[in-house]
């Protein structure tokens, strides 16, 4: 059986507005973010589609706690929160469904391998 984890998570547009979720299916619902399904949604109107943070949890009634704590949190927390674990605000979800090569699997610029998709 499979498991089943439930996410919170931040998106970002840059440095000026957040956007904090929870989903069961985080690749998905970031798809969903970047392709701009709900053109109303706040997020799709203020192009907030870059995963700067998120967190996984056993239950959704956990990840929606921490989804409504964050909410409750200042500004300056959650950027704090986000330059504690992303300094640089990658994107997180950037690679998703792309594929990757392990290192391991590479020699001298070989492919010894079919390629993997990231991440599992």
């Amino acid at each position: 059986m499979e498991e089943k984890y439930a996410y919170v998570y931040i998106l970002a547009n840059g440095y000026k507005k957040l956007y904090i979720g929870v989903t069961t299916q985080i690749e998905i619902r970031l798809q969903q973010h970047k392709r701009k399904v709900d053109p109303h949604c706040h997020a799709a109107r203020y192009n907030i589609t870059q995963l700067v943070y998120y967190e996984r949890f056993v239950s959704i009634t956990a990840a929606i706690a921490r989804e409504k704590q964050l909410k409750g949190w200042l500004r300056v927390r959650k950027l704090d929160l986000i330059i504690g674990t992303n300094p640089l605000w990658k994107d997180l979800g950037a690679d998703w469904g792309k594929q990757m090569v392990p290192f391991d699997l590479i020699r001298e610029n070989e492919l010894v391998r079919e390629p993997l998709t990231f991440p599992r």
